[in-house]
């Protein structure tokens, strides 16, 4: 149940939020139910099959469809490009997260400031099998919150068609200064088990294909966040990442990192699931590198050979 005592009485904010969704009837209703202190909300479907337009519709958010076909931008980029956006500040969103008052408050103080920063990182803070973690490690800090025309999804390698619409790990590189606020998101997908892991499946495929072009390239893509150790949260991760994918045991090592060193163990039963789905997640993904080398090792074979 959502708390609407502070969403019913505070100021209607100049933002416009961008709903990333498709067939998320189930997650939808929450997630709007939290967005009225704001100017404008736009959900970005890719034509769902259950009611997730009709639901955005009548909670008073326009639904706009997109059609991917490979490459870039995806969704969320094409929208930044595509929209007449008229608010000075947009907020990206997932249709399994929600806003919670104390963000509100803590966004229309931010957004007050005469001086303030030109975007803001927020973090998602995981909830899995009804229950919040507070240990782990799971929840991560993203830039979500930024003035209009300051922020562009980094490119990476072109994807083809049949590839993931959204943007997963891509990140928001910002012209400006990035600020950070403490109040996180509510991030629980009320979906299930079996689409939560068949979504990290699809995942791993996409990581699979950066990380491989990564390997072979040295590079991530076009315009990408520049990997620094002592850089923002986002330089680092990408630092760390590049780093971490050479470890012959890397999915132990993120095991290790979420259960033991985050004291993921804390979470009983919910935190040892969460953090093998991770393992797995890992694991898929190195798997699916080494697929794509077997692939390309074999054509080269094939050419050399003339066939």
């Amino acid at each position: 149940m959502i708390d609407t005592s502070m969403i019913d009485t505070c100021a209607q904010l100049s933002v416009t939020v961008l709903l990333a969704a498709k067939n998320e009837a189930v997650n939808l209703p929450r997630c709007l139910a939290a967005l009225r202190p704001v100017q404008r909300v736009v959900v970005l479907d890719s034509h769902s099959t259950d009611t997730t337009a009709e639901i955005a519709r009548a909670h008073g958010a326009e639904v706009v469809q997109f059609d991917y076909r490979g490459g870039y931008p995806k969704k969320r980029q094409w929208a930044l490009d595509t929209l007449v956006i008229e608010t000075p500040w947009v907020l990206l969103l997932d249709a399994d997260e929600v806003v919670p008052n104390a963000l509100w408050r803590e966004i229309e103080q931010s957004l007050g400031q005469v001086d303030g920063a030109d975007a803001y990182m927020i973090t998602k803070g995981f909830h899995f099998l009804g229950k919040r973690f507070r240990f782990g490690g799971i929840s991560h800090p993203a830039i979500l919150l930024f003035r209009t025309g300051k922020g562009r999804f980094e490119r990476l390698f072109d994807d083809t068609p049949d590839s993931l619409d959204m943007e997963i790990h891509e990140r928001l590189v910002v012209d400006g200064r990035v600020g950070v606020l403490k109040t996180p998101l509510i991030h629980e997908d009320f979906k299930g088990l079996e689409a939560y892991i068949a979504r990290h499946n699809k995942y791993s495929t996409w990581e699979a294909r950066v990380r491989y072009r990564y390997l072979t390239t040295g590079r991530y893509g076009e315009e990408t966040i520049r990997p620094r150790l002592f850089g923002n949260s986002q330089e680092r991760r990408r630092a760390i990442k590049g780093l971490i994918i050479r470890l012959p045991f890397e999915s132990y090592v993120w095991f290790f990192y979420h259960y033991i060193a985050r004291l993921g163990f804390l979470e009983g039963r919910a935190g040892l699931i969460a953090c093998r789905i991770r393992w797995n997640y890992i694991a898929d993904t190195r798997a699916k590198v080494y697929e794509l080398s077997c692939r390309a090792r074999s054509c080269t074979s094939h050419n050399s050979q003339g066939v």
